[in-house]
């Protein structure tokens, strides 16, 4: 297995000592309660109290500072805490103070979004993980609703489980937009596919870096809808085009009309299995003309720069399992490099660290 060099260093020997090793297995133990308390830490504002305390706070300041909670939750919250990592204390003085651990979940927005994704979109349904394996199918998303994936439900979801999952997706994607728009339009694009355009950002995106391509998105027909709604009265609109489709439907073909010279897919084919995302690369290569760019942007775990953000990658995965839609996942490079010379591409160039992470795969006809 190829990976980048810190991963390497991280997932090939052992890390720890015996006692860390003992005391990281019953952190995993206890999951579930760091999870809660730490989300609480941040929801309650304690987090934020220390963090802007100049010399930390004991629990009785605290507790004038955050009137509405009482002393028993600000105890058992700051101690949990102190085993947890997220707090300080001073033994002369019993004043609290954030930690390193403590900033970062105020600060980070990756670990923002990540823990709000977590906490609404996934942490019911990843009870049903191991139905989800069992069966092959998002067992945990029943928590939402009867849909076979969670795209089907999107525009169903309770309002937090809908806005941390956009603020999920938007993230992630957002931050590499400016470097992608750069390498798609470093060569001339008068007609852009974006197969899974879903809201319609990085269509938006084209037509206002250049003001004569035309985009063409394909999604669900509801994600159309959704699409048109928000791209409405803003630069560019009338240049976006939509294309109901769904392509788990294998008989369901691609838009061959106009010739696109960008075919773009980005965080799209990590919604798939191997075996569907191979049918879906072969219809797009069966409208591709010799001059044609297929451009996959993903974030390739084994890619990553640094480790956090392969352990967000992998970890991502159990959230496709038991949400999205039961079978796919967030890919290492190798899964994608058969996959693109199975559908009969070849791949020219690969882009690493995109905006947060991401990596874009450019492809052509054999």
């Amino acid at each position: 297995m190829n990976l980048f060099p810190e991963l390497e260093k991280r997932y090939t020997a052992e890390q720890y000592s015996a006692r860390e090793a003992q005391r990281l297995a019953e952190f995993i133990a206890f999951g579930p309660a760091v999870f809660q308390a730490t989300r609480l830490m941040v929801k309650f504002g304690i987090l934020d109290a220390l963090r802007d305390s100049s010399d930390g706070l004991t629990q009785e300041e605290l507790k004038e500072k955050l009137p509405e909670l009482s002393a028993y939750a600000i105890k058992v919250l700051l101690e949990a805490s102190l085993s947890i990592g997220t707090v300080l204390v001073d033994p002369a003085t019993d004043k609290f103070r954030i930690s390193k651990v403590g900033w970062f979940l105020l600060t980070d927005p990756a670990t923002k979004v990540n823990l709000d994704f977590n906490n609404d979109v996934n942490y019911e349904g990843f009870f049903r993980l191991e139905e989800t394996f069992r069966e092959g199918k998002p067992e945990g998303l029943k928590h939402f609703g009867d849909w076979s994936t969670v795209y089907e439900g999107l525009s169903q979801l309770p309002e937090d489980a809908k806005k941390s999952w956009f603020a999920f997706d938007h993230f992630y994607s957002d931050t590499s937009f400016d470097d992608a728009l750069r390498i798609i339009f470093s060569s001339p694009v008068k007609n852009l596919l974006d197969v899974g355009g879903n809201t319609g950002r990085w269509a938006l995106k084209c037509v206002e870096y250049d003001p004569k391509v035309e985009v063409t998105i394909m999604d669900l027909p509801q994600q159309i809808e959704m699409m048109y709604q928000n791209v409405a009265g803003k630069t560019g609109a009338k240049r976006i085009h939509g294309y109901g489709g769904n392509l788990l439907d294998p008989a369901t073909v691609m838009p061959s009309s106009p010739k696109f010279d960008v075919i773009w897919m980005s965080q799209f084919l990590d919604c798939f299995s191997e075996a569907e995302i191979l049918s879906i690369l072969k219809r797009a290569a069966s409208i591709m003309t010799p001059d044609t760019r297929l451009c996959i942007m993903e974030l390739l775990w084994d890619r990553q720069r640094f480790e956090p953000a392969a352990m967000c990658l992998t970890l991502t995965s159990l959230y496709f399992a038991a949400i999205a839609n039961g079978n796919s996942k967030m890919y290492h490079s190798g899964d994608f490099l058969h996959l693109v010379d199975e559908a009969g591409l070849k791949i020219e160039t690969i882009y690493d660290g995109i905006g947060q992470g991401h990596n874009i795969l450019v492809c052509k006809k054999k």
